[in-house]
């Protein structure tokens, strides 16, 4: 039995860790994409985080004003949406898909973002 139980957790170890890899690289692969094809790159940090370091062509939209702007950032187009660690941009991006945006991509970081689109 103890055979068959370590055969087992090392199954669902092999399973969560394939999910996790394809999570991430598939992300990744799909941001790059998105970044490809003139996705409208949106920055949340503050002007003064923004002025500071940025990506040439992003917009600053501060996470403040996201709500505000929900209707012009639809108009523009797919968004991908970054910050300064992630977690601002993880709260933009359920904000924008309650204004009805389907595809709204994560950047997670600015330096994230900074480096897929200099890959591409």
């Amino acid at each position: 039995m103890a055979s068959a139980d370590r055969r087992k957790e090392k199954q669902i170890a092999n399973r969560i860790t394939m999910g996790l890899f394809s999570f991430l690289f598939a992300g990744a692969n799909n941001l790059r994409e998105a970044i490809v094809q003139d996705a409208v790159i949106i920055d949340v940090r503050p002007p003064y985080q923004y002025d500071q370091g940025k990506i040439p062509g992003s917009l600053n939209i501060p996470i403040e004003q996201i709500t505000k702007n929900a209707g012009y950032i639809k108009r523009l187009g797919k968004p991908v949406i970054f910050c300064g660690n992630g977690p601002e941009s993880a709260t933009a991006r359920r904000i924008l898909q309650q204004y009805g945006l389907k595809e709204v991509y994560n950047g997670g970081s600015w330096q994230r973002v900074l480096r897929l689109k200099n890959s591409v």
